[in-house]
């Protein structure tokens, strides 16, 4: 289906859970979270019920996210009653690997054929720093795992933070020359956060593609394997790195690939085809957008299957034409990051 300005939105965000294990800075506060009680989310049966309408409208690519997706104990069940679904093309994964080592086998089984694991620092004792929690061993565990398995492709989230973890972008980089992982640099994005991190702590893409040429010499990816704007025009259909908003750049003869996320600094909003569905079912448009339109409500109530599908297809007509998460503010931010599936 397409929007009011000419997008194909055909990828849905699924979050399975607000819960998550660790408490990295920049996506939740430390304590004091107000979790979603179990009878406010989804079931099973529920939300692949609202995922079967969303394949009508044309949704053809899922991804699994949280919270941490993982802390789902159906997490399996809901992936192969995914698959199930007629028109599916593709279900991802973003996951935080503590967990993968667990489930990584089943889900590839169950038919999630791609994985991003999110790591932001190599070092333990940032990874405490960051994440509150210790976990970085696992972290890299499922990485080796996802790459035995055959996960195809196995991205790594790195969220960019000045001052915290920018003295490892070329160590990042360098995870590229050996092995085929796809290391994404993402911008830091003002949501959810009650603490300084978000402010003074953001690095454009622009600077680590400048740091990282210090060290290698790098040449652009083809844009018809990752762009999201090809995506576009090819109907949906992207090359094997995804239909997401990464730019991708390579060190010549690596394996894998170096990738910039410009959430703020380089808006791709003209060629976003995506929605998110949280795991209290409401259905939000753009990642920072605050008009989200509840549908587990109405389903609840009875809805039929076309009054759901009224819904989708009104919040898909009205998606906004770009975010406007610099306009945010600490009153207006809405929901934590971990409760958006980012």
């Amino acid at each position: 289906m397409m929007d009011e300005h000419g997008r194909k939105i055909n990828y849905l965000r699924v979050s399975l859970t607000d819960r998550c294990m660790l408490r990295c800075q920049y996506c939740m506060p430390a304590e004091g979270m107000d979790w979603l009680p179990l009878e406010r989310m989804m079931s099973r049966t529920e939300l692949l019920r609202l995922l079967r309408l969303a394949t009508e409208l044309g949704i053809t690519r899922f991804r699994l996210t949280g919270g941490e997706p993982l802390a789902r104990r159906d997490v399996v069940e809901i992936a192969e009653g995914i698959h199930a679904l007629p028109g599916v093309e593709d279900i991802a994964l973003t996951t935080n690997g503590i967990l993968f080592p667990r489930f990584g086998r089943d889900l590839k089984r169950a038919g999630v054929g791609r994985v991003n694991i999110s790591l932001d620092t190599m070092r333990p004792e940032r990874f405490r720093e960051i994440a509150r929690r210790d976990g970085l061993g696992k972290v890299l565990e499922a990485v080796d795992l996802a790459l035995e398995l055959g996960y195809e492709p196995v991205k790594l989230n790195t969220v960019a933070v000045r001052g915290v973890n920018d003295d490892e972008f070329v160590d990042f980089a360098r995870l590229t020359l050996d092995r085929p992982l796809h290391v994404r640099f993402i911008e830091l994005m003002p949501l959810g956060s009650e603490h300084p991190w978000a402010v003074g702590h953001f690095i454009s893409a622009l600077e680590i593609r400048e740091r990282l040429a210090e060290a290698f010499d790098l040449e652009p990816v083809d844009d018809h394997l990752t762009s999201a704007a090809a995506a576009q025009q090819q109907g949906g259909q992207a090359g094997p790195r995804g239909a997401g908003p990464a730019r991708y750049m390579q060190i010549p003869g690596a394996r894998g690939t170096i990738g910039f996320i410009t959430a703020l600094s380089g808006c791709f909003c003209d060629s976003c085809n995506r929605l998110r569905l949280s795991a209290d079912g409401k259905l939000n448009p753009c990642l920072g957008s605050l008009h989200e339109r509840d549908l587990l409500g109405p389903l609840r109530a009875g809805a039929s299957d076309q009054e759901l599908l009224d819904i989708f297809a009104d919040t898909i007509y009205h998606k906004p034409a770009e975010h406007h998460m610099l306009e945010l503010t600490d009153d207006t931010v809405g929901r934590q990051m971990s409760a958006i599936g980012g």
